[in-house]
């Protein structure tokens, strides 16, 4: 199994929903780099688009592909957003957040009417939470908030980079908890998400429209 040519056929069958004169969220991570430069070339092509980045990295990405870039704020809703996940089920409930991007990613994924979701054939899973569930927290709140999640068995560990701390695009921290044996993760989410400090969480359990999942040669798509 190639991995990075499911990444690829998944990323072009994406591109296909990108029409003439629309406002189009670009993810982050590494399935959505192949999905920029997909774009890119439809763009050196005569596609006509604008761009909105989640992420630093994302934005220079899609510079150097030649995509325009417009901030949220000027496009209002975005007629499509095409992003990454690093788990989804068969709800396509998705765990995001492996690149820390997801705080911006659940932004632009609420501002947008249709929201597509690329991965290869190992994102897919039975049940979430093989894959830590990221936690953005401010770092004010982050050491106090690990205490917390530590007593809700939660085994939170902060997210490093080399030997500091890992930072998103917002200065903000990373933490990183073990769901896997948790139910109810719609609960779970809505407890997360009250606790002071907790910025967002990379549970996205309502937003996605569609999966396009690439396996072997082909791309399957999976709909609610």
């Amino acid at each position: 199994m190639n991995i990075e040519k499911e990444k690829w056929n998944a990323a072009i069958a994406s591109a296909e929903y990108v029409k003439n004169g629309m406002l189009v969220g670009l993810g982050s991570g590494s399935t959505a780099a192949f999905m920029i430069a997909e774009l890119g070339k439809r763009v050196a092509g005569g596609l006509i688009m604008k761009g909105v980045p989640s992420s630093n990295t994302t934005a220079r990405l899609a510079k150097q592909a030649g995509i325009s870039l417009i901030s949220l704020e000027d496009a209002g809703t975005l007629d499509i957003n095409i992003d990454g996940a690093d788990e989804f089920d068969a709800r396509l409930r998705l765990i995001k957040g492996g690149g820390g991007a997801m705080l911006r990613e659940k932004i632009l994924a609420h501002n947008s009417r249709f929201n597509l979701i690329i991965a290869d054939s190992g994102k897919q899973v039975d049940r979430l939470g093989k894959f830590k569930l990221p936690l953005e927290t401010i770092p004010f709140a982050t050491q106090n908030i690990m205490e917390e999640l530590g007593k809700m068995d939660l085994h939170p560990q902060l997210r490093m980079k080399k030997e500091a701390v890992y930072k998103t695009d917002e200065n903000n921290c990373i933490v990183d908890v073990d769901i896997f044996q948790k139910d109810d993760l719609e609960e779970l989410n809505r407890t997360l998400i009250q606790i002071p400090g907790v910025v967002e969480t990379g549970l996205f359990l309502s937003t996605t429209d569609m999966v396009l999942m690439g396996k072997g040669q082909t791309v399957t798509s999976f709909k609610k």
